[in-house]
């Protein structure tokens, strides 16, 4: 049993100073048969302390409906097991380049703008959610003899808005569910961010990839007194598809950890470990200084450029910051632990079998309604997956242009049963005019929603209409098909399996013997777009626009014998339907 508060200059352990030297390891995007390695090489870093976010929108996906609920817990004491201390920030916002930033779509489909503000219909959600999360954190606090150290109030709030009432009831849902521990919010060292996002009597930190003495500068403006501390040390920076990848050079990024450390303060490295985005959890940026502009999604790999790579390798910045906090310590630190096992043999894999999309909807998909517009993904209950939707265009008449209003995605779309071509950005226009009479199938992929800035929460799908010409097409039918349903028990039993159609688009399934399961690196050479699963572990998404890497596959998922895969692809298959891992 131990007690830890916040003092005026330090954080205090039984009355000691002590300085937090954490890094950030997400639970939910590393595999769980994984979780030991990931910390052991954190702790062999030199980190004392790892901080995790909490995914609301993963753990339920209906209103009072709970999928592994129990996983922060199981993670905590992984963390206890290890030897390190914990920092927790359950939201119920989290951003983290995470869906909706970790809100719900059928919680910001009923509320819109009205989330992250004192709203009671907002408020009465969190705190049913809450109410079911906070106990696995009030056991493991550090007075109890667990590793919880501190939690947080939300997240950045200061970056989106300045209901202060908002954060005072939140602050007060976690006390009153038992949370003891210190609290603390986290901004960007703006002045504008640190008047929105903090509390009165809350620690407040920082967050800054550079510039540490200016960013404690604004810091003290705003609290003469308590630790300093980077809850968010950006050591590294995630990816868009269809950017260059991100890459921070590692002495760059070194210099100012040991700035940081010099000014006196504690440290949050972001990210110590990345790990990835499985399941196609990923979330999405939009472009420009009001975050209106294009959608922005974000890549699969969580690698982060961090210190320990998506598969779990120290890299040169392991190396100097191993070098930088071992000052720190009052002993050694001990080695990293061995690299988990690689796969024992590359592995060529032939997908023999194949069902067309409209079959896969058939057997997977919900009903299909009808309704004068198109529905949105929030209306139809998909959070993860895509819709299909048929609008016909009446005749006879003349060819016109088709434009889709409002499309927050990418729509692959087909008339008369043949490909007319892509379309994605709110407005978008097929290259050649239709004319009628015509059937007007789209397939609109959900790509992401958006987890940071005032179009967070927006709905997804396609949210305007389907127009020809300057008229919009009435009588629209959508039927959505969510990623979920490839995870219940026998999904596939009735798929109506095929020979696969030379660089046809749909559902291909394949198997593949491994004599030593282990770590491998999953490549999908002449594929387009969508998503691999491993024995029914959904790996992500694959998008040839890159930065193309290949997927990680962790060695848990695998098994000694013979393994299945399946490739959703919802843009145009390899002319050879063939995988390779190694």
């Amino acid at each position: 049993m131990a007690d830890f508060t916040v003092g005026d200059t330090d954080f205090l352990l039984d009355g000691r100073p002590v300085r937090l030297l954490s890094g950030a390891l997400h639970y939910f995007r590393v595999h769980e048969g994984q979780w030991g390695h990931r910390l052991a090489m954190l702790r062999a870093m030199g980190l004392n302390c790892v901080e995790t976010y909490v995914p609301w929108n993963l753990h339920e996906p209906e209103p009072g409906r709970y999928v592994d609920p129990g996983a922060l817990g199981r993670f905590l004491d992984a963390v206890d097991a290890a030897g390190m201390w914990a920092i927790v920030r359950p939201g119920p916002y989290i951003c983290a380049e995470w869906e909706n930033g970790g809100l719900p779509s059928w919680l910001t489909g009923r509320v819109g703008r009205r989330a992250r503000t004192r709203d009671p219909e907002y408020l009465e959600h969190v705190e049913r959610w809450f109410t079911r999360l906070l106990p696995q954190v009030v056991e493991r606090e550090i007075a109890c003899g667990g590793p919880v150290l501190m939690v947080q109030v939300e997240n950045e709030y200061g970056s989106y808005g300045s209901d202060g009432e908002y954060l005072r009831q939140l602050a007060r849902l976690l006390r009153s569910r038992g949370v003891t521990v210190p609290l603390f919010t986290s901004d960007g060292p703006e002045d504008h961010m640190l008047t929105g996002g903090s509390l009165p009597g809350v620690l407040a930190t920082v967050n800054f990839g550079s510039g540490a003495a200016r960013a404690f500068a604004a810091l003290r403006r705003h609290r003469p007194s308590g630790p300093l501390m980077c809850m968010e040390f950006w050591c590294g920076w995630f990816e868009h598809w269809g950017a260059a990848p991100a890459r921070r050079e590692a002495r760059d990024a070194a210099g100012v950890l040991r700035e940081t450390l010099a000014a006196g303060a504690s440290v949050n490295l972001y990210m110590a470990h990345g790990g990835t985005n499985f399941g196609g959890w990923a979330g999405a940026n939009r472009s420009g200084p009001l975050h209106d502009g294009e959608l922005q999604p974000t890549v699969t790999s969580y690698d982060y450029d961090a210190p320990v790579d998506e598969a779990g390798r120290p890299t040169e910045k392991f190396w100097l910051f191993r070098e930088i906090l071992a000052g720190y310590q009052e002993g050694p630190l001990p080695e990293p632990p061995p690299a988990p096992a690689a796969l024992s043999s590359p592995v060529r894999v032939t997908l023999g079998e194949w069902a067309p999309a409209d079959a896969v909807l058939e057997v997977l998909g919900g009903e299909e309604r009808e309704s004068p517009v198109p529905l949105t993904f929030e209306e139809l209950g998909v959070e993860r997956g895509l819709v299909r939707v048929r609008v016909d265009v009446p005749g006879p008449r003349q060819p016109y242009p088709l434009t889709v209003a409002g499309l927050r995605d990418r729509a692959v779309v087909y008339v008369d049963g043949v490909r007319a071509g892509v379309l994605d950005g709110e407005n978008a226009t097929l290259a050649e005019p239709v004319a009628g009479p015509a059937s007007v199938e789209l397939w609109v992929e959900s790509l992401g929603r958006v987890n940071y800035g005032p179009r967070t929460g927006e709905p997804k799908g396609i949210t305007g209409g389907v127009l020809h010409e300057r008229q919009f097409l009435h009588g629209v039918r959508a039927c959505g098909l969510r990623l979920e349903a490839f995870e219940e028990p026998g999904a596939l039993a009735r798929m109506p399996w095929r020979d696969p159609e030379p660089g046809a688009v749909g559902l291909y399934r394949g198997t593949f013997d491994v004599a030593v399961p282990g770590d491998a690196a999953l490549e999908l050479p002449g594929w387009t777009r969508g998503f691999v699963w491993v024995n029914g572990f959904n790996l992500g998404r694959y998008w040839s626009a890159g930065p193309v890497r290949p997927l990680y596959v962790p060695g848990p998922v695998l098994r000694a014998g013979g393994n299945e895969v399946w490739v959703l692809e919802l843009e145009g298959g390899a002319a050879e339907p063939v995988l390779r891992l190694r």
